[in-house]
């Protein structure tokens, strides 16, 4: 996978794709999904960050380096797919669909 390209969404810009190295997106999608439970409570972005950010793999993500990057475009992107979704109210909360 080393050095492929994917495309993702971002459900600020509708129709909108952005290539991506897609071993790092799937790397911080997965810490992503891990961070944010299925049927828990929805999580504010200053809770998910940390959380994300620990189960990132250090080959990838030395010392963390572009881990808040990554956690935004992952974020971005599961919401253009319908996988999280915003609850209502402030600060932004995440859950899973």
């Amino acid at each position: 996978m080393a050095g492929e390209k994917i495309e993702i969404e971002n459900i600020k810009q509708p129709g909108a794709r952005y290539r991506v190295d897609a071993a790092k997106y799937h790397a911080a999608r997965a810490a992503y999904l891990q961070a944010i439970a299925a049927g828990g409570p929805a999580l504010t972005v200053a809770e998910i960050a940390p959380l994300v950010r620990e189960r990132l793999p250090q080959d990838l993500f030395p010392g963390g380096a572009t881990a808040g990057w990554w956690t935004k475009a992952v974020q971005l992107d599961l919401e253009a797919k319908g996988v999280l979704v915003r609850d209502a109210g402030k600060p932004l909360r995440l859950r899973r669909a």
